[in-house]
């Protein structure tokens, strides 16, 4: 398969994604409670913040990279393509087994399936398994488990690693937990962070210790 092929067939599941996520926006224009269809829905990091995501992991030639929170697999696409062309693989966490089934398949269709490394079940006890170290690393799972998953992952990363924190500004409910995580990080020797209005708004970290 060529290039331009391989693109296209990525540019193809992430417009399913988009799809997908405008059905969900008139259903909710119509009446859905989120309470009540929390487990079902997309919920993507959305289409700015998942190319700069990319970008990202791209610009920092990572190649070991860590996803918390795979949901329905549309930040795993963006971060397999950047692995693809780093020559990397992401591993990426998720405790509901159905939405890695879902996204395997999309993985799969965007050809992308080879540099995953799928792990299901709790992610604090997963990361107190895996080896590191991490070059880049996405957090979006449930926003107060953000500060035990960074103390497990700081002693894993690589000098110069970069932690995206999505969800910063919004939703509302979770401006606590997004607010108690940045002051966490701060207080982390080495880490140099700045928040960005992208999406829901991300939190970029980068891990630069002494001598490094």
């Amino acid at each position: 398969m060529d290039a331009r092929e391989a693109d296209a067939r990525i540019e193809r599941v992430l417009a399913e994604y988009d799809a997908r996520a405008a059905a969900e926006s008139r259903h909710f224009a119509a009446g859905w409670d989120l309470d009540d269809r929390r487990d079902q829905l997309l919920l993507r990091i959305g289409p700015q913040t998942g190319r700069l995501v990319n970008i990202l992991a791209k610009g920092a030639g990572a190649r070991s990279l860590l996803e918390l929170g795979t949901s329905f697999g549309y930040s795993t696409v963006w971060l397999a393509e950047a692995a693809r062309e780093t020559g990397g693989r992401v591993v990426t966490l998720d405790l509901a087994r159905h939405k890695q089934d879902y996204a395997r398949t999309m993985l799969d269709r965007a050809g992308l399936a080879d540099q995953v490394d799928w792990r299901t079940g709790d992610a604090l006890e997963i990361l107190k398994e895996l080896d590191g170290p991490f070059d880049f690393v996405l957090l979006d799972l449930w926003k107060d488990l953000y500060i035990p998953c960074f103390d497990l992952i700081a002693p894993k990363l690589a000098p110069r690693a970069i932690i995206v924190a999505d969800n910063m500004l919004r939703p509302e409910y979770s401006r606590a937990d997004a607010d108690a995580y940045r002051a966490h990080v701060r207080r982390h020797p080495g880490m140099e962070s700045v928040l960005l209005e992208v999406g829901s708004g991300i939190y970029v970290s980068r891990y630069a210790p002494a001598g490094a």
